[in-house]
Protein backbone atom coordinates (compact mmCIF):
# COMPACT_ATOMS: atom_id res chain seq x y z
CA UNK A 1 0.00 0.00 0.00
CA UNK A 2 1.45 3.41 -0.91
CA UNK A 3 1.44 6.65 1.52
CA UNK A 4 -1.26 7.78 -0.45
CA UNK A 5 -3.29 5.00 0.19
CA UNK A 6 -2.71 4.61 3.57
CA UNK A 7 -3.19 8.47 3.75
CA UNK A 8 -6.64 8.01 2.31
CA UNK A 9 -7.98 5.14 3.84
CA UNK A 10 -6.95 6.56 7.45
CA UNK A 11 -9.02 9.52 6.48
CA UNK A 12 -11.98 7.73 5.55
CA UNK A 13 -11.97 6.12 9.05
CA UNK A 14 -11.44 9.81 10.93
CA UNK A 15 -7.77 8.73 11.13
CA UNK A 16 -4.82 11.93 10.78
CA UNK A 17 -1.43 10.40 9.33
CA UNK A 18 1.61 12.31 9.69
CA UNK A 19 4.99 11.83 8.36
CA UNK A 20 7.77 12.80 10.42
CA UNK A 21 10.92 12.16 7.83
CA UNK A 22 13.82 12.23 9.99
CA UNK A 23 16.27 12.23 7.52
CA UNK A 24 19.03 14.58 8.07
CA UNK A 25 18.07 14.89 11.64
CA UNK A 26 21.13 14.15 14.17
CA UNK A 27 20.55 16.43 17.34
CA UNK A 28 17.98 16.46 19.70
CA UNK A 29 16.95 20.17 19.10
CA UNK A 30 16.62 19.24 15.25
CA UNK A 31 14.44 16.19 16.31
CA UNK A 32 12.14 18.63 18.45
CA UNK A 33 12.14 21.08 15.82
CA UNK A 34 11.05 18.78 13.00
CA UNK A 35 8.29 17.07 15.37
CA UNK A 36 6.75 20.45 15.67
CA UNK A 37 6.57 21.12 12.03
CA UNK A 38 5.27 18.00 11.54
CA UNK A 39 2.86 17.33 14.28
CA UNK A 40 2.03 20.72 13.72
CA UNK A 41 2.41 21.07 17.73
CA UNK A 42 1.00 24.57 19.21
CA UNK A 43 2.68 27.55 19.92
CA UNK A 44 3.75 27.15 23.32
CA UNK A 45 5.54 24.03 22.67
CA UNK A 46 8.65 23.97 24.59
CA UNK A 47 11.11 22.19 22.78
CA UNK A 48 11.74 19.50 25.05
CA UNK A 49 11.06 16.34 26.17
CA UNK A 50 8.00 16.86 28.54
CA UNK A 51 6.88 19.83 26.35
CA UNK A 52 6.68 17.26 23.38
CA UNK A 53 5.54 14.40 25.93
CA UNK A 54 2.51 17.09 27.29
CA UNK A 55 1.41 17.89 23.26
CA UNK A 56 1.15 13.99 22.21
CA UNK A 57 -0.55 12.86 25.59
CA UNK A 58 -2.85 15.83 25.80
CA UNK A 59 -4.25 16.50 22.23
CA UNK A 60 -6.82 19.20 22.96
CA UNK A 61 -4.60 21.31 20.77
CA UNK A 62 -5.41 19.38 17.67
CA UNK A 63 -8.15 19.05 15.48
CA UNK A 64 -10.53 16.26 16.77
CA UNK A 65 -10.35 13.16 14.67
CA UNK A 66 -11.01 9.40 15.72
CA UNK A 67 -6.91 8.50 15.93
CA UNK A 68 -3.74 9.65 14.90
CA UNK A 69 -0.77 7.68 12.83
CA UNK A 70 2.64 8.76 12.77
CA UNK A 71 4.65 7.12 10.61
CA UNK A 72 9.05 7.90 11.20
CA UNK A 73 11.28 7.96 7.86
CA UNK A 74 14.53 8.79 8.11
CA UNK A 75 14.66 7.92 11.50
CA UNK A 76 18.01 5.33 11.10
CA UNK A 77 20.40 8.57 11.08
CA UNK A 78 19.37 9.91 13.98
CA UNK A 79 19.08 6.78 16.18
CA UNK A 80 22.63 6.32 15.36
CA UNK A 81 24.21 9.86 16.17
CA UNK A 82 21.94 10.42 18.96
CA UNK A 83 21.40 6.77 21.01
CA UNK A 84 20.26 8.14 24.22
CA UNK A 85 18.26 10.75 23.13
CA UNK A 86 16.89 8.20 20.28
CA UNK A 87 15.88 6.03 23.44
CA UNK A 88 13.89 9.34 25.26
CA UNK A 89 12.38 10.06 21.91
CA UNK A 90 10.94 6.50 21.90
CA UNK A 91 10.08 6.52 25.64
CA UNK A 92 8.42 9.72 24.90
CA UNK A 93 6.69 8.43 21.75
CA UNK A 94 5.49 4.44 23.44
CA UNK A 95 4.10 6.44 26.41
CA UNK A 96 2.15 8.63 23.98
CA UNK A 97 0.83 5.42 22.67
CA UNK A 98 0.07 3.62 25.99
CA UNK A 99 -2.36 7.00 27.15
CA UNK A 100 -3.57 7.37 23.85
CA UNK A 101 -4.52 3.78 24.42
CA UNK A 102 -7.04 4.35 26.98
CA UNK A 103 -8.30 7.60 25.39
CA UNK A 104 -11.46 8.56 22.62
CA UNK A 105 -8.34 9.52 19.89
CA UNK A 106 -5.71 6.80 20.06
CA UNK A 107 -2.05 7.90 18.74
CA UNK A 108 0.06 5.18 16.79
CA UNK A 109 3.56 5.68 15.89
CA UNK A 110 5.25 3.42 13.40
CA UNK A 111 9.18 2.88 12.39
CA UNK A 112 9.52 2.86 9.20
CA UNK A 113 12.46 0.38 7.82
CA UNK A 114 13.02 2.30 5.07
CA UNK A 115 14.38 5.24 4.24
CA UNK A 116 12.78 7.85 2.18
CA UNK A 117 14.45 7.38 -0.82
CA UNK A 118 13.12 4.20 -1.68
CA UNK A 119 16.38 2.04 -0.58
CA UNK A 120 16.10 -0.06 2.32
CA UNK A 121 18.75 0.23 5.11
CA UNK A 122 18.69 -2.35 8.44
CA UNK A 123 18.20 -0.93 11.75
CA UNK A 124 21.41 0.79 13.46
CA UNK A 125 23.80 -1.84 14.30
CA UNK A 126 22.74 -4.23 11.77
CA UNK A 127 23.61 -5.39 8.08
CA UNK A 128 21.25 -3.67 5.80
Amino acid sequence: MGDGTLAQALAAEGWVHVGLDLGGVTDKPAFLDRCARALDLPDWFGHNWDALADCLTDLSWAPPARGRLVVLTGWQGFAGAAPNDWSIALEVFSDAVAHGSGSGTPLEVVLSLGSPGGTSKGAPGRPG
